[in-house]
């Protein structure tokens, strides 16, 4: 290999979230600074978080159901029966329901 063609590998680089170290790994840069990591990420904390600024979404409901009332209370049954469908507790179940649960 050449000499002074790589750069300087640093086997304890600190990864800092708002000025907190939350892991160390192998870097050419000794500290890193970074606002988003796994730690941190709804996508891996599983808690998501959905900003409606000035109620967009219910007012582009509300425009909609103006507009078309009839899509909406369409959509609404339709919405109620994919609900139902998916129930599966005992009360909604056939006896062939049950029997193929235990096959």
């Amino acid at each position: 290999m050449k000499k002074g063609i790589h750069p300087e590998w640093y086997k304890d680089a600190k990864i800092k979230v708002n000025g907190k170290t939350v892991m160390v790994v192998g870097s050419t840069v000794k500290e890193m600074n970074v606002e988003v990591w796994s730690g941190n990420h709804p996508f891996f904390t599983g808690q998501e978080l959905i900003v409606d600024v000035d109620n967009r979404v219910n007012a582009f409901y509300k425009k909609l159901e103006k507009a078309n009332p009839s899509y909406v209370k369409k959509n609404k049954i339709k919405a109620k029966q994919k609900k139902d469908k998916n129930n599966t507790s005992p009360a909604n179940l056939t006896l062939k329901d049950m029997l193929a649960k235990f096959k």
